[in-house]
């Protein structure tokens, strides 16, 4: 079903938040944010639900995502980009096997819907995800121990780390041996999954 212009505005309002901070508004910042009550947001809120554009866990103050199948106006398409076949690390193979397209958004595709985050810092270089990388994240808040988390720490930031269960705490463990763990209590938010990581070889602008 499709939004009405200010419900709209909402949607696109936690979308652009959980880009850029890795996590949801409350009811209160999106009022702030779009200048209305938070009994109007909460209205809004509600007819988005109904219209199953908008998923929301009962009494939790941040978890108003979007539906995984919600594609908002202002989004580019992923495009599809030409496969053309394979290229050896061993032995000298022919490149131009099967010419085929990769599309990066069924590549990418989640049942739980996806997001990405540019990566700041070098506490993961050691599984090979640097500076200035993309991250594809899954909407996805019970990870195995292992896997590479988006983790919203009690001071309201958001970290990049492996997540490991431990007795009585969670540790979020840096891929990077100059750096140490960090513990958390069992109550951790996780934001995402990480499920693939891109990378430009270009410097600057222009270059390449």
């Amino acid at each position: 079903m499709t939004p009405t212009p200010k419900q709209l505005a909402v949607l696109t309002a936690i979308r652009d938040s959980r880009r850029r901070r890795g996590f949801s508004p409350t009811m209160q910042e999106l009022a702030d944010l779009l200048g209305v009550s938070k009994v109007t947001i909460f209205e809004h809120v509600q007819a988005l639900e109904r219209k199953g554009l908008l998923v929301r866990k009962p009494h939790k103050a941040r978890s108003l995502t979007l539906h995984p199948t919600v594609k908002l106006p202002d989004e580019p398409p992923l495009h599809a980009l030409p496969l053309i076949g394979s290229i050896a690390a061993g032995r000298p193979i022919d490149v131009f096997e099967t010419p085929d397209t990769l599309d990066m958004e069924q590549l990418f595709s989640s049942r739980h819907g996806a997001f990405m985050l540019r990566v700041r810092g070098e506490s993961m270089i050691e599984d090979h995800i640097a500076d200035g990388d993309i991250v594809v994240v899954e909407q996805r808040a019970a990870p195995h121990d292992g896997e590479i988390v988006v983790a919203l720490l009690p001071d309201g930031t958001a970290t990049l780390k492996r997540f490991y269960r431990e007795k009585d705490r969670i540790r979020l463990q840096p891929a990077n041996g100059g750096m140490e763990p960090i513990y958390a209590g069992p109550d951790l938010k996780i934001q995402g999954v990480a499920i693939g990581v891109l990378r430009s070889f270009r410097r600057a602008a222009g270059e390449g």
